[in-house]
């Protein structure tokens, strides 16, 4: 007796394909700031790295984890803050803006949940820039992040895999104390 013949079996799709950014694919290969330049809803987080002289960190070994505002994350700040900080005496208090975006290390989603499971439902996360974030589930399988002033902001692209490191796209704007 023959076994039955069996239908070709599709290829999965890999799971390590990249979720796109802004409708812009991310290319696993490339480093965060060459992938985030192509985000067309990144625009003012690429501008305001260029501005903070921190293109050549962020292009550098890593690994990094990059929580990554969108253009309507900066625009929802006070009017006016975004131009201010683009401001040349204002490129100390813009670098410390974003590096308190940046994780050292390679946390994508999964470690995060696994994290906050270890740390009975938040994970306290060390930024670059020497302050702290806390992370927790939303309860739908997302993650919620909290800043010093204790404005939270949701995590709406996460694990878009880089060069060196890893991007969470966020909605909000992360401030220190």
């Amino acid at each position: 007796e023959t076994p039955a013949e069996t239908p070709p079996v599709e290829p999965m799709p890999a799971a390590s394909e990249n979720p796109a950014v802004g409708g812009a694919a991310m290319d696993a290969s490339k480093d965060i700031v060459t992938n985030a330049s192509a985000a067309p809803n990144l625009s003012t987080l690429v501008a305001a790295v260029k501005a903070a002289d921190l293109v050549g960190t962020l292009q550098g070994a890593g690994p990094f984890t990059v929580f990554a505002p969108t253009d309507d994350a900066f625009a929802k700040l006070p009017a006016g803050t975004v131009d201010g900080l683009l401001k040349p005496e204002k490129k100390a208090d813009l670098a410390g803006l974003l590096t308190y975006h940046v994780v050292s290390g390679n946390v994508d989603a999964a470690a995060l949940a696994q994290q906050i499971e270890a740390g009975g439902g938040s994970a306290t996360l060390t930024t670059v820039q020497g302050a702290t974030l806390t992370a927790k589930s939303d309860g739908m399988g997302g993650i919620t992040l909290t800043d010093g002033k204790g404005g939270t902001a949701k995590v709406t692209t996460a694990d878009v895999r880089q060069s060196n490191g890893v991007v969470h796209v966020i909605d909000s704007v992360l401030m220190p104390k």
